[in-house]
């Protein structure tokens, strides 16, 4: 590219970016003791401009900021500070999106040494012949995160399993939060356990939902149509909506949810549960979530997904649909994360049992070898290692019938995924869970689970130690994989 003009002139002193059109002038007291210069124009070079951004990443909009513009453009920023605001996260967007491009060595050689040292957070992956786009939090150290959002109200609303975990991630990560939920209630006093103020980050949901600027809707699905109409009236423009699961939106028709033209729709959806958000980001880890945009209408809505992923205790992102997240989760839980799982499990348990073996051994055989020593190992190997670290029995049978297991199952998930798709289990959802009995109803659906002879002899095992103790050596637990 052509009109490009890169001076380091005895730096830390100076960098000066030279194009034609916009002239940013940045000068900083605190994150480093020069200024940089930056002009940018319509024959900018993307490589380039990389060092810039990561500079300019790690400055505060706060620091004393000096715009200088060619004339034609000068109307764009003259006025308030908020308008200066404005063009500063214009700015980073555009250099979030040249930076894909990495410096060749001989200008990183040129680049001071704060910039040396950081490494590229987004990054394409090779997913068994499909490329997708992977974003690390390691694109947004925590001056940055807190630069992004210094001026915003993050108002989270609901705090059960996801609303609990992912406020207090972000307001450990030092952003402004809020939390609303119904005054008086459980949730209430869970919040107040929490350290959250009435009046100062604690509200009602209307309250909460007027004061944020980004408006975190993290009830429950029933809860969502239920409050909607408190919320919606709140939800003004330039405003960003969130959502960790796309249900309300991808079944409007169920729901009655559907979000104002003129505010940024985002999704968030970590891939655990809100214990596992929490443990993880205190461990220091981050949860997998993948990430999606419904609406944008500001033209920073992916960057603020991506930003508020970072926030709530994400360590990877991925990009999907907002369909393609609910169709995915819904079938996940029915099916091999929960639901077939349990079916499972209680199909072989009550067949051992019901051919005389004892219930300690049923478990074993059932329950106990597949959670402490074989999904372990699956996780951190996989399947193809579980295989090859077993007896030659146990690898015989296993690839034996595991595809008459899969032939059995296929109609099953099919079926499921119909039923998911055309919005039946949306409707079961809606109307198990917006019932006035809704909690008393549940609590003897799970008090029925925990009676089964299966789930009693886990309970045994798992206070006693009887069985679980073995769960400590991976390999050695297994007779199996002797």
């Amino acid at each position: 590219m052509t009109g490009v003009n890169v001076r380091w002139d005895n730096l830390p002193r100076s960098v000066t970016y030279s194009f034609s059109i916009i002239t940013l002038r940045v000068h900083t007291h605190t994150a480093f003791p020069w200024g940089t210069s930056l002009t940018v124009g319509p024959d900018f070079d993307t490589v380039n401009l990389v060092g810039v951004w990561q500079v300019l990443s790690r400055l505060s909009p706060t620091d004393e900021e000096q715009l200088v513009l060619h004339p034609t453009h000068r109307e764009k920023l003259t006025g308030t500070r908020a308008r200066i605001c404005q063009f500063w996260k214009e700015l980073s967007t555009w250099f979030v999106r040249l930076s894909m491009l990495q410096p060749t060595v001989r200008q990183a050689r040129t680049l001071p040494s704060v910039i040396r040292g950081l490494t590229r957070g987004i990054k394409t992956v090779n997913f068994a012949g499909t490329q997708e786009t992977v974003y690390e939090r390691s694109d947004w150290p925590i001056p940055k995160l807190q630069s992004y959002f210094h001026d915003k109200i993050i108002a989270v609303i609901g705090y059960g399993s996801q609303g609990y975990a992912q406020s207090l991630n972000a307001r450990d990560n030092g952003l402004n939060i809020i939390v609303g939920v119904r005054e008086d209630g459980y949730s209430w006093d869970r919040a107040l356990s929490d350290g959250w103020i009435p009046g100062e980050s604690l509200f009602n949901i209307e309250s909460a939902t007027e004061r944020g600027n980004i408006v975190m809707n993290l009830l429950s699905d029933a809860a969502q149509s239920q409050v909607w109409p408190v919320m919606k009236p709140a939800l003004t423009a330039g405003k960003t909506l969130y959502f960790s699961h796309g249900l309300s939106l991808v079944f409007p028709e169920d729901t009655h949810i559907v979000p104002p033209d003129d505010v940024d729709v985002v999704l968030v959806a970590p891939k655990g549960s809100g214990m596992t958000v929490r443990s993880l980001f205190k461990e220091g880890r981050g949860i997998n979530s993948s990430i999606a945009v419904w609406q944008d209408s500001t033209g920073f809505a992916h960057d603020t997904a991506v930003a508020l992923g970072i926030a709530i205790g994400s360590g990877y992102m991925y990009e999907t649909t907002f369909q393609n997240e609910v169709f995915s989760d819904l079938v996940g839980e029915r099916g091999a994360l929960m639901g077939a799982m349990m079916g499972i499990f209680s199909a072989q348990y009550e067949l051992l049992r019901s051919r005389g073996h004892s219930p300690s051994e049923a478990f074993n055989e059932t329950v106990e070898e597949a959670t402490q020593s074989l999904f372990p190992l699956i996780g951190k190997h996989g399947m193809e290692h579980l295989a090859n670290a077993c007896s030659t029995t146990a690898r015989r049978g296993a690839l034996d019938w595991a595809p008459i297991f899969k032939d059995a199952t296929m109609p099953v998930f099919e079926k499921l995924y119909e039923k998911v798709r055309d919005g039946s289990e949306i409707r079961n959802v809606l109307q198990s869970n917006g019932k006035a009995t809704y909690r008393q109803d549940l609590k003897r659906e799970l008090e029925a689970l925990g009676r089964e002879e299966i789930w009693r002899v886990g309970l045994v095992s798992r206070t006693s130690g009887a069985l679980f103790a073995s769960g400590k050596s991976e390999m050695k637990s297994c007779r199996s994989c002797i």
